[in-house]
């Protein structure tokens, strides 16, 4: 139950970042370089990352390795970051696509990563209360 609410709010923002990410939205930028963009698009990947993992977290498949588990997921993030961003040049003539969102985007993971990778023993113990509890 847990386990899918997870799902559900993981589904739910990753559409929602997609959606943002094609749709014309007001900027704030010095020249050519937004910091206020670079940090959301920061920030976003984060959430990404965050957000998934916790999904599969609470789903709890003990075949299935947290680290490894965590490197399919930034791996897929940064795919779908770099994807919006063929799409934003493709699709639309109010978006560019940018090298430094990618950067943005990244280090969003990395950070996401880290943390996880920073806390896994915690985590991993927590997950096991939270199983026998639910």
């Amino acid at each position: 139950m847990v386990a899918r609410a997870g799902l559900f709010v993981a589904i739910v923002y990753t559409v929602l970042l997609l959606v943002s990410s094609l749709v014309s939205l007001g900027k704030i930028s010095v020249g050519s370089f937004s910091p206020t963009d670079k940090l959301m698009h920061l920030t976003a990947y984060f959430g990404l990352v965050v957000l998934w993992k916790v999904y599969f977290i609470l789903k709890n498949n003990p075949k299935v390795s947290f680290k490894n588990n965590l490197f399919k997921i930034a791996g897929l993030a940064l795919g779908f970051g770099m994807l919006i961003e063929v799409l934003q040049g493709v699709f639309t003539s109010y978006r560019e696509p940018d090298w430094y969102d990618i950067l943005a985007n990244a280090g969003g993971v990395i950070l996401a990563v880290s943390i996880f990778l920073f806390f896994e023993k915690n985590l991993k113990r927590l997950n096991s209360k939270i199983n026998l509890i639910f």
